[in-house]
């Protein structure tokens, strides 16, 4: 599964049409989105880059004014963590990916007034947005990179979608377009005043069961703590593995 999981995301950042490639790295590169999780690079496997590559990596990021970053699992490649680590980057974290089966999908607690839909309209898809950018400690509105994200989920065979409360927007996230019938889980949000209710379950749930409905084989995830891995696990989603998300200090 581990395979699997890093080949879908270098084969989707080479199906991007702004990646590029500088060694034995390719780079996803998003020219409308600064967030530092929708740009990095993922190595070759099993790449072993000498100190240049790493400095023409580095030259690489920072011409196109982005954060060096890479995110990968280590088993992918092993003797990428060391060399980064010697080059004076330094490891963000090391999260537990998880990942889900259709017979392993299990039904969440119902949550009154909630409702889930494919965001169809441009004011749903903004809501949507709006709800993933404030609930990753965004202020103002939406980047057109995070509308874009969604549409491109929707448009490209994935999954996005756009959960109410009593009408009032509630969550948002998408499983983004599979790889050989393998999505990603992503950019999962819940309004502050919506938290702690059962929406995010809720909502990672029928995005998964929709998912299997259009053809997935299996749907992966990096939770972002704990707290939320524990929300994932009461859905049936397993640890599978580790990824790398490391980083170069600006300073």
């Amino acid at each position: 599964m581990d395979t699997a999981i890093q080949n879908y995301a270098r084969t989707l950042t080479l199906r991007s049409p702004d990646h590029y490639r500088v060694g034995p790295f390719t780079v996803r590169h998003n020219p409308s989105w600064e967030l530092k999780f929708a740009n990095y690079a993922i190595p070759d496997q099993d790449a072993e880059p000498t100190a240049r590559d790493i400095a023409d990596l580095v030259a690489a990021f920072r011409a196109h004014d982005r954060l060096p970053r890479l995110e990968f699992l280590p088993a992918w490649a092993p003797a990428v963590e060391p060399a980064l680590l010697a080059a004076g980057f330094t490891v963000e974290n090391r999260a537990p990916v998880l990942a889900c089966t259709a017979d392993g999908l299990l039904t969440p607690e119902p949550v009154d007034g909630l409702h889930v839909a494919e965001p169809v309209t441009d004011d749903e898809f903004a809501s949507a947005a709006a709800v993933q950018h404030t609930g990753f400690g965004g202020e103002g509105g939406p980047d057109d990179g995070e509308i874009a994200w969604l549409r491109g989920a929707t448009e490209g065979g994935g999954v996005s979608a756009l959960a109410t409360v009593d009408g009032l927007p509630a969550g948002a996230g998408g499983c983004s377009v599979p790889v050989d019938g393998i999505g990603e889980l992503a950019g999962l949000a819940v309004a502050g005043t919506f938290r702690r209710r059962g929406v995010g379950a809720a909502l990672s749930a029928w995005l998964t069961r929709t998912a299997f409905e259009r053809g997935f084989h299996a749907v992966w995830l990096e939770p972002g703590g704990p707290d939320v891995e524990r929300i994932y696990a009461g859905i049936g989603y397993l640890r599978t593995g580790e990824k790398l998300n490391i980083s170069l200090d600006p300073s």
